[in-house]
């Protein structure tokens, strides 16, 4: 594909992209009912983006809630070939502080309702490669224009992203077990972003920003947990987030190299003669 558009989903606290020239507002109809808000579309540098605050302007729409399947399918539609998905995350690892970056590159999905993130079924049975869930191209590009544009913000260039349901954060109990795996990080949305994108045949990569060391610490006050920290932490990552994307877009290729392009390539089992004209 070549100039594809850059996609960014903002997350909590990121509804709007500042620095973006010849901007306005495109609403899209998608077979899966209406994203989260409308899609605010420009240029940076020169390179066009199209914006999506996941949980709507305002945030007035829980994890749970969002349509995921609505969000991506309206990306795709837009011409969007690279995703940059920014995310407010708790932490399982001391190293990994609030006001830090993980550049997520695997997922484990605590979720309970698997439809949601695959655009197969209702007559077409598939099976994507998602052993490598994030583009590695797009995410190294991240890595080297976020060390270029935040010397100062510590930014990890792998983790493991525990998605669990919400909207509830964790018990105790299921902070620890989570920290007991191996987990890196934990939230809410990004394991369907990143199916449904590989789905689409778009780039995904994911800008973790940490908030806070999940519920596991005990007995250290500064890392005790609270809606008051996690908003602040939020506020001060979100300027961090449009330093980084403002660097990153310009740096992205204009042609997609990877094998994310393909992956529908021999993914489709069903037989073509089999496949209603309502599936199509």
């Amino acid at each position: 594909m070549e100039k594809g558009r850059v996609g960014i989903i903002g997350g909590s606290g990121l509804y709007k992209m500042e620095g973006i020239q010849k901007e306005r507002f495109e609403s899209v109809d998608t077979p899966f009912g209406t994203p989260s808000d409308d899609f605010f579309i420009g240029e940076i540098e020169g390179r066009e983006v199209a914006f999506l605050p996941r949980h709507g302007r305002g945030h007035t729409i829980l994890p749970s809630e969002i349509n995921y399947k609505a969000n991506i399918w309206a990306m795709k539609k837009l011409g969007v070939a690279w995703i940059i998905s920014v995310s407010a995350v708790g932490s399982f690892r001391k190293e990994m502080k609030p006001l830090d970056i993980v550049l997520v590159d695997q997922f484990v999905d605590r979720t309970k309702d698997g439809s949601r993130s695959t655009f197969f079924g209702g007559g077409i049975a598939g099976h994507i490669m998602f052993a490598h869930p994030v583009c590695r191209d797009l995410q190294g590009v991240i890595f080297e224009a976020g060390k270029d544009a935040c010397p100062d913000v510590n930014i990890h260039r792998d983790g493991t992203y525990l998605n669990m349901e919400g909207p509830a954060f964790s018990t105790r109990a299921e902070s620890l077990l989570y920290k007991s795996w191996g987990m890196d990080v934990i939230g809410m949305t990004n394991v369907y972003e990143a199916r449904l994108a590989r789905e689409a045949e778009i780039c995904y990569a994911s800008m973790a920003m940490v908030t806070d060391y999940d519920c596991w610490i005990e007995g250290d006050p500064d890392a005790f947990v609270s809606v008051d920290m996690i908003i602040k932490n939020l506020n001060k990552n979100v300027s961090v987030a449009r330093k980084i994307i403002q660097n990153v877009v310009p740096r992205i290729s204009e042609k997609q190299s990877c094998e994310c392009a393909t992956a529908l390539q021999n993914a489709v089992i069903t037989r073509p003669d089999k496949v209603s004209d309502e599936a199509h």
